[in-house]
């Protein structure tokens, strides 16, 4: 039997926070589990989580609180501003509930993960541990921005979506019927595109319009990203292949793991940011993939929280779905497989053809210099120049992946078959290709204006012709480097024998990404008739050794029965 309450707690500042709170009827004290969130706490995040009845069934005192601002809580919602010091508040609060033995630990994604990082940066001693997941520590590369290059979609959406809930809570049906109908149809075409005046009319206060402002890094992003100084708790990082906040989790936990004294342990699974099951996109990764992370959270709450030995330390701290073969497997550490190279080269005809760009594996490269020496199978690649024409008029629509609302893997066969995407891929594999880890391309290339986009997308195309996107990366090319590098989301991947891989270079990725408009021009400041159309040029050969650096796994076994060690609770 759960008992469910509603109860209030002041800040330091006197602002009035509210919570619904799930204990067990039982006798005893029990620790705290603590979630903070912008949503309305009636939701609690069971949009990827079990009801925190189900939590408090396993023996805890479950907290759900609006934050600031939000739900029925007083005050005014800023974005992150207040959650270090309401965290730390409400902390302290939490650990002196009725009932409680004083522990508290956090749990929630995204935002509700983000809450945990700000409220254990002001060292709450009560707060023993922590399970974020899909978060970023550096808000402009790890979540507003991607290599440069606004994260338009998803922050706009994101921000349309916080401002209808402030209309509502407002009262203001007029700001909140316009809100809702541009969630429902994103304002893309405007003035300035990036900037949409409708938006910005019925919601001059959201953040959007400050981090579209922002868009280098300084001082405005490291004031507003949590401190990491000292943090030094046990902690559960969780991720999926295809979240856009990936770079993030993955930066944290490595950061966290190299510096703690603490456990580290990291499990990723094959799901965007939201469900996390066994479909995403067009494919269903099978019954390994529903999520495990309820029951892997309680064994890892029971062990930190209570004391109960789980068998927790005693597995590999590193656990990633392996999409393909659609297995778990467990590493000591984040995976640094041997590296291998796949080098770029054409006929000169990638945009048009698929048969002309070609990636050649480094071991059957040998380079001008050591001809005389060359093994009769290896190639010496003739220097080439592959152009592609970015029309803003008709940029490249984004498909899947990680930047979008529908993320995932899609077949994109389709959108290698336009002239304005260079396709380089291998030959049919002679044995299976297990990939665990960073993947990122360094290309030699330029273009006819100041500033060009470049997104790269890392495909498996199948015996039947079909072309299926695993990872993909992209970037706002400023001041071109020699190369310029790429670097895509980390996978973990089987590709079978007989199956290719491709990659598949353009100019835009829309709207997952501002159109580039050639110009130099931040988003904030880009009209939509400033886009010029742009040439880009891209150079392979044995003088410009363009290429993609994958991380290869050699080790098969890994494999592991999800059931019996995910699934376990002692």
């Amino acid at each position: 039997m759960i008992v469910q309450e509603t109860a209030s707690m002041l800040t330091r500042d006197g602002v009035r926070l509210d919570a619904d709170i799930y204990r067990p009827s039982g006798p005893g004290k029990f620790p705290v589990l603590l979630m903070r969130q912008p949503y309305g706490r009636a939701i609690a995040s069971t949009v990827v989580y079990a009801h925190p009845q189900w939590y408090a069934q396993q023996g805890y005192i479950v907290v759900i609180q609006d934050v600031r601002g939000r739900g029925t809580s007083e005050g005014v919602f800023q974005l992150f501003a207040h959650e270090l010091e309401d965290g730390l508040d409400t902390v302290n609060w939490a650990a002196n509930l009725p009932h409680s033995n004083g522990y508290v630990g956090m749990y929630g994604f995204s935002y509700q993960g983000m809450t945990q990082i700000y409220a254990a940066s002001g060292y709450p001693q009560a707060l023993k541990t922590l399970c974020p997941a899909m978060v970023a520590c550096d808000l402009y590369q790890d979540w507003a921005y991607e290599g440069g290059a606004f994260c338009w979609q998803l922050n706009l959406a994101w921000g349309i979506q916080l401002a209808t809930e402030t209309a509502r809570l407002r009262g203001d049906e007029l700001s909140y019927r316009g809100l809702y109908n541009l969630s429902r149809h994103l304002p893309l075409y405007g003035e300035i595109p990036a900037s949409p005046e409708t938006f910005k009319n019925l919601a001059a206060d959201s953040f959007y319009h400050d981090w579209l402002q922002h868009d280098q890094p300084g001082d405005y992003w490291q004031h507003l990203s949590p401190s990491r100084d000292n943090l030094d708790l046990p902690m559960l990082h969780i991720g999926g292949w295809f979240d856009t906040y990936l770079r993030g989790t993955v930066h944290f936990y490595q950061d966290m793991a190299n510096r703690s004294s603490s456990p580290q342990y990291l499990i990723i699974g094959p799901w965007g940011h939201l469900p996390w099951g066994r479909q995403v996109g067009g494919i269903d990764y099978g019954p390994e993939a529903v999520s495990p992370i309820d029951e892997l959270q309680i064994r890892w709450f029971d062990h930190f929280l209570k004391g109960i030995d789980t068998g927790l330390l005693e597995e590999k701290p590193v656990t990633l779905f392996s999409m393909g073969d659609n297995c778990w497997r467990e590493f000591d550490q984040w995976p640094q497989g041997s590296s291998q190279s796949y080098f770029l080269t054409s006929t000169g005809l990638a945009a048009i053809r698929s048969d002309s760009g070609l990636l050649l594996p480094e071991d059957i490269i040998a380079v001008e210099d050591e001809e005389e020496d060359q093994d009769p199978d290896e190639h010496i690649l003739p220097d080439t120049v592959d152009v592609l024409v970015h029309d803003p008029f008709r940029p490249v629509p984004a498909l899947g992946g990680h930047a979008t609302l529908t993320p995932g893997s899609f077949d994109r066969r389709a959108l290698d078959c336009r002239a304005d995407v260079l396709t380089y891929t291998s030959d049919a594999l002679d044995e299976d290709l297990h990939l665990a880890g960073n993947v990122f391309v360094e290309v030699y290339g330029e273009a006819d204006s100041p500033s060009f986009d470049l997104c790269a997308i890392l495909s498996e195309v199948r015996s039947d012709g079909s072309v299926w996107n695993f990872t993909q990366g992209y970037i706002r090319v400023n001041q071109p480097t020699t190369p310029i590098r790429i670097d895509l989301q980390p996978t973990c991947i089987c590709i079978p024998q007989s199956h290719q891989i491709r990659l598949s270079l353009s100019g835009a990725c829309f709207p997952a990404y501002p159109v580039n408009p050639g110009t130099g021009q931040p988003p904030s400041q880009t009209r939509l008739i400033d886009g010029r159309i742009i040439t880009i040029s891209l150079k392979s050969g044995n003088s410009f050794m363009s290429r993609i650096v994958l991380s290869v796994d050699a080790d098969q076994d890994r494999v592991y029965d999800c059931d019996r060690q995910i699934l376990a609770k002692i």
